[in-house]
């Protein structure tokens, strides 16, 4: 894959080029851009598809030991990865974590064009429900998060409600899975990393200050949300559609957290309707 070497380290990305709209996506914790790939698959050629592997845990370069790989640092490292690579009038795909209202509400927004939010972090739900409270605890835990990640070698583990049985309806494919957990489960230097996420999460009147600054960014938004999600209330979503001036709101039925893995076709028509072709 590309990398383009940023002040945190090196970010892999796939891109799949092209002359249409730029689209950037944003993945969630363990795991990568691969959550995004039937919604990618529905949107080339038309859309130039970026990619990035950003660095929540299923990243296999490590960072620099001085990375800050804090919620505020990563979501200032989205800007970063546009600025170096010049992108501009950038369409924002997130899903699962909530990195994009951090930099809004902290950095610079003057290369991003819209924003799509698939059902996310948001307010003070940081580390979300019951999964994000787990991975916290371990964190916090010598060789918790070790642990952790062997135990979810296991579909039984995968599965379980209050693990990623609640991440979505239908299973993420076990080489998927694979994947995303294979960087932290066998690299020290990437639990580091995502140790130094996991801990990082401010108080809870920062992530609302945080949240409402969002109110200040005037371009088009669009809101996609699973009205089941047993992690991302559907109320954040309603909020989130309201506190931003120029958004809209879309509520899906047979979906969980992960849009992109129970309802790919329709997130890539809603995509396709929201961005303007060139």
């Amino acid at each position: 894959m590309p990398e383009v070497e940023l002040d945190a380290g090196v970010i892999e990305y796939q891109d799949t080029g092209g002359a249409g709209p730029v689209l950037v996506f944003v993945h969630g914790l363990t795991m990568d851009g691969s959550v995004f790939d039937r919604v990618v698959d529905s949107l080339t050629p038309h859309y130039r598809c970026i990619r990035p592997t950003w660095p929540l845990g299923s990243h296999r370069i490590p960072m620099n030991d001085d990375a800050d790989l804090s919620l505020l640092g990563l979501g200032l490292l989205i800007g970063e990865f546009l600025e170096r690579l010049d992108l501009h009038d950038v369409t924002l795909v997130q899903n699962d974590w909530g990195g994009v209202q951090v930099l809004i509400a902290n950095g610079s927004a003057e290369r991003i064009g819209r924003l799509v939010l698939t059902s996310c972090e948001a307010y003070e739900n940081y580390p979300p429900g019951v999964p994000g409270a787990a991975i916290k605890a371990a964190a916090r835990i010598p060789g918790g998060l070790r642990t952790l990640l062997f135990g979810l070698r296991f579909t039984v583990a995968r599965r379980a409600p209050g693990s990623w049985g609640w991440m979505s309806m239908r299973p993420v494919p076990k080489k998927v899975m694979d994947a995303w957990f294979a960087p932290a489960t066998h690299d020290r230097r990437i639990r580091r990393d995502l140790r130094k996420y996991c801990l990082s999460i401010p108080d809870d009147a920062t992530l609302l200050r945080w949240t409402e600054a969002c109110g200040t960014f005037e371009r088009p938004v669009l809101v996609v949300w699973g009205r089941e999600d047993k992690i991302m209330p559907i109320e954040h979503g309603r909020r989130l559609s309201r506190l931003f001036p120029n958004a809209a709101l879309i509520e899906l039925d047979d979906t969980y957290t992960l849009v992109p893995i129970d309802r790919p076709e329709r997130l890539a028509a809603e995509i396709s309707a929201f961005v303007p072709l060139d």
